[in-house]
């Protein structure tokens, strides 16, 4: 439906496409120094966020490693207990045996039980080194997860103000691009989008300037100029390609 009523508009004349080109960039060009005064932030935000997310992942995986550690460390402890139960069982039963074959048998229990608490007991220590160790893994990226946190905070608070400082101007000119940009045929409309992705300081449309190129200030000849403020046909830049218009379109606006 859109573009049933845009081709129902009159056709523009040349000279109305460079007006329009010319006041779509100073439009999009204040778009751009506002994008530009955020700067890096944005992405500084995302990598912060990022960051963070990866450390609170890393500590709850930690912290589940530490409390599989906790659990089996308890549970080696209540082996020891065990055992050392049934040693006791086992001695109070050496001093009612009837002979020395249930008297051995019994001394391999508690041999048995003697070496299983020593294997608990090693198994203990190593458990002990793991959680000292993790726990000081843990610290570690708690220190980080703090300073990214922090970071963070500060880099929102400072995106956020100008955002907020900005957001109702950017707003304004957004919707001013795209009235705008209604107004230019789709082929033309292209190739401005495509020279400002090209362009390093996003200018498309450039005024001749002291008789050279606004854009990459290269000598453009004297007949050229005349053809740029006779208007009747769309010119280029021959070194960078640039939509050019002259001075007087500059002027009325």
């Amino acid at each position: 439906m859109a573009k049933q009523t845009k081709s129902a508009e009159p056709e523009l004349t040349i000279e109305e496409k460079l007006r329009a080109l010319y006041s779509l960039q100073l439009v999009d060009s204040d778009i751009d120094k506002i994008r530009t005064l955020r700067g890096e932030l944005p992405l500084e935000v995302q990598d912060l966020e990022d960051d963070v997310a990866g450390l609170e992942t890393r500590i709850g995986n930690l912290k589940a490693e530490l409390a599989e550690l906790e659990k089996s460390m308890a549970g080696k402890n209540n082996e020891i207990t065990n055992s050392q139960a049934l040693i006791k069982k086992y001695e109070e039963q050496q001093n009612n045996v009837r002979n020395n074959r249930e008297f051995d048998s019994l001394s391999k229990e508690i041999e048995f039980q003697t070496l299983e608490i020593e294997l608990c007991n090693k198994k203990i220590r190593e458990f002990t080194v793991q959680i000292s160790e993790k726990k000081e893994v843990m610290a570690e990226a708690q220190n980080a997860l703090d300073e990214r946190t922090r970071d963070l905070d500060g880099k929102k608070s400072e995106l956020d103000d100008i955002t907020r400082d900005t957001q109702k101007e950017e707003e304004q000119l957004d919707m001013k691009s795209a009235e705008l940009q209604t107004r230019i045929e789709e082929r033309l409309l292209t190739a401005y989008k495509r020279i400002r992705s090209n362009a390093r300081n996003g200018l498309a449309v450039v005024s001749v300037q002291r008789d050279a190129c606004g854009g990459c200030f290269n000598q453009i000849p004297p007949q050229r100029q005349l053809d740029i403020r006779s208007r009747k046909k769309i010119i280029v830049c021959e070194y960078c390609g640039r939509i050019l218009v002259d001075d007087e379109i500059v002027k009325e606006q």
